[in-house]
């Protein structure tokens, strides 16, 4: 059973519930939390809304209720993956490949970073946009055999999927939110409401 399964599912013993390493002796050990619970916490804490999907269907009803929940129902959705435009075509989303007419992003990634709840994407998914010419507003579709440890093992995982032509324009985002959250801590960063819809597939 995925580990997921049990933090969503409400019965289990959430992070919470764990003695807290300041609370230990500092002579013991810190508790290392498994790398989709890891991220789970530190994704949260970067602002991310987070959609556990156990199938595709609940990726769909979860991206029907942040359509409805937004009122982005006929807006323009900024979407540069045709891949993604084919499994979502049931939608019949407005897509434009200029972010000046979008409402959202809609994209995937290239992996979720535990360490930091941060999302590891390049021009597989921006092409050769800044963060910042971006929409605000970006839905993510991610699976759980995204996640990995690091910022290196992200790379080293790119490299090795893309060996004949590693793309460029890597970068991370880690700041998820709206302009009325943005604080001193998201000054000069590029800040942006997201929703990470998460397909189980391990």
């Amino acid at each position: 059973m995925s580990l997921f399964r049990k933090i969503f599912g409400g019965k289990s013993r959430s992070s919470e519930e764990k003695v807290p390493n300041e609370e230990r002796s500092k002579y013991m050990p810190d508790i290392k939390l498994p790398v989709d619970e890891r991220f789970t916490i530190n994704f949260k804490a970067n602002g991310g809304k987070f959609l556990y999907c156990e199938n595709i269907e609940d990726v769909y009803n979860s991206l029907e209720n942040i359509i409805s929940e937004n009122n982005w129902d006929g807006k323009n959705v900024f979407l540069l993956d045709d891949r993604l435009g084919k499994l979502f075509e049931g939608f019949d989303l407005k897509a434009t490949k200029k972010t000046s007419e979008s409402t959202y992003f809609f994209t995937t990634c290239e992996y979720l970073i535990s360490d930091d709840g941060s999302l590891l994407i390049s021009s597989n998914q921006i092409a050769e946009k800044k963060l910042k010419e971006l929409p605000d507003n970006f839905v993510i579709y991610a699976t759980t055999s995204q996640l990995v440890e690091s910022i290196g093992e992200g790379l080293k995982g790119i490299k090795n999927k893309n060996k004949s032509k590693i793309p460029t324009n890597i970068t991370t985002i880690k700041h998820f939110k709206t302009n009325e959250d943005k604080d001193f801590l998201t000054y000069g960063s590029s800040a942006k409401n997201l929703y990470l819809l998460l397909l189980e597939d391990l």
